[in-house]
């Protein structure tokens, strides 16, 4: 879609990559393949975005069908702003005990992004001809 309609793609496999970069987000698969990776995003809207989406709301027992194969939750932190990692912090915790899972922290920051974008928004040289 993109190549026809001649827009960039923000590079990476996913927005994991964006925050943490492809070599930690593939460390992190590699040390546990069972990683369930959160960004600032997914631990706002986990109750709407994951349980209510995939029905655990309201059938709380298909928790272990969806998350059997997962061994830990990883946030990875965008955010600077201390107040506002408190808050996630909290709301993170809360939605690894949803999946029965621990809770382990990244701090990645939002710079892989903002630089994905400058890049992409950047103004272009008009080839020379």
């Amino acid at each position: 879609m993109c190549e026809r309609l001649e827009v960039q793609r923000l590079p990476g496999l996913h927005c994991y990559d964006l925050f943490a970069g492809p070599a930690e987000v593939e460390s992190l698969a590699d040390d546990e393949p069972g990683t369930y990776l959160l960004t600032d995003f997914l631990v706002r809207s986990f109750s709407r975005t994951v349980l209510r989406e995939l029905g655990l709301d309201r059938h709380p027992e298909l928790r272990d069908d969806y998350f059997r194969h997962y061994t830990r939750v990883v946030w990875l932190v965008q955010t600077d702003d201390p107040a506002e990692q408190a808050e996630l912090r909290g709301l993170a915790q809360e939605a690894a005990d949803r999946v029965g899972l621990p809770l382990q922290v990244r701090a990645t920051g939002a710079g892989g992004l903002e630089r994905a974008l400058r890049h992409l928004v950047a103004p272009r040289t008009a080839p020379e001809g």
